[in-house]
């Protein structure tokens, strides 16, 4: 995996965003081995990161409010709601952390039930037994292998189309941090689908998953032994997603990053999902980032 640019800060002009609506959901986990600090204020000890570039990830459709957006771009931003949190831009690789590796982009989820064949293909023998049995005992026996060879079809298309959805689903859940909980693409999420709160939960999720979804994920791996052993160390990670439709991700992107930040570096103990309030979110100044070499042993 490469290493982006290392990023220092520099004054920027603070946006003003609007316009971000619906759930946002973010995910922590860290690892044993990483435990931050706390000053007597109660304020996490500053550690030191560079950011890597992780790539974007493109969905189904042209949407150019993310396509715009370079990786330093999206850099500038979280280095904001970071810094909140004690997280600084390196100024020297000895005293570096942490290596941060950004990845952002649209997820790409299953087609709607509407245009599924299997669905098209069982409407279509439920049609075909209608009409025969409409036509009397004797079309029913003429049509009746027909008509079987039409069901097993669409059953089978039917069972197709439900493995692929659940795979997706499964590999949506674990790049947005909807997995935590088990519900999806596991035996466990099928037998509670059914019982109660819980089924209504799973729905939710599934629900969620299969809107296309704007998310970033944030990997931080320990540079130390990253750059001297070349080796990816895992320390900490926070998913965080919104839904793409009825929003923008230049503006929606400050706002989930900030509503994730207290995250960054924590455990979140599974899925904290917020419906962001209407009405306009004012953010505070960003810092602008600069690019610096990548680090070399």
């Amino acid at each position: 995996m490469g290493c982006g640019p290392a990023l220092g800060a520099q004054t920027a002009t603070a946006p003003v965003v609007d316009g971000a609506e619906g759930v946002t959901a973010v995910s922590g986990r860290a690892s044993r081995d990483y435990v931050r600090t706390k000053l007597p204020d109660g304020s996490f000890q500053p550690e030191e990161y560079a950011f890597g570039n992780g790539g974007r990830y493109d969905g189904p459709f042209r949407d150019s409010s993310i396509e715009k957006l370079s990786f330093l771009d999206v850099a500038r931003v979280i280095a904001v709601p970071l810094k909140a949190q004690n997280y600084i831009p390196a100024k020297d690789l000895k005293t570096e952390k942490l290596l941060i590796m950004v990845h952002w982009g649209t997820t790409i989820v299953p087609d709607p039930a509407s245009l599924s064949v299997g669905v098209l293909a069982l409407e279509d023998a439920q049609s075909t037994a209608t009409i025969s049995s409409a036509g009397g005992p004797g079309a029913a026996r003429n049509a009746g292998a027909a008509m079987q060879a039409a069901y097993a079809y669409a059953n089978m298309q039917l069972s197709m189309e439900i493995q692929e959805r659940e795979q997706v689903d499964l590999m949506n859940a674990r790049m947005l941090g909807y997995d935590s909980e088990g519900l999806i693409g596991t035996d466990y999420g099928n037998w509670v689908g059914h019982n109660g709160m819980t089924a209504s939960r799973r729905d939710d999720l599934i629900a969620e998953i299969e809107d296309n979804r704007y998310f970033v994920v944030l990997v931080a791996y320990d540079f130390q032994v990253y750059w001297k052993q070349k080796k990816l160390k895992a320390l900490w990670e926070t998913r965080f997603s919104i839904n793409e439709p009825r929003n923008n991700f230049t503006k929606a992107l400050p706002v989930m990053a900030q509503y994730a930040s207290i995250y960054f570096g924590q455990d979140s103990h599974g899925l904290i999902r917020t419906r962001i309030p209407e009405g306009n979110v004012k953010l505070g100044e960003p810092k602008s980032l600069g690019e610096a070499d990548t680090p070399q042993k």
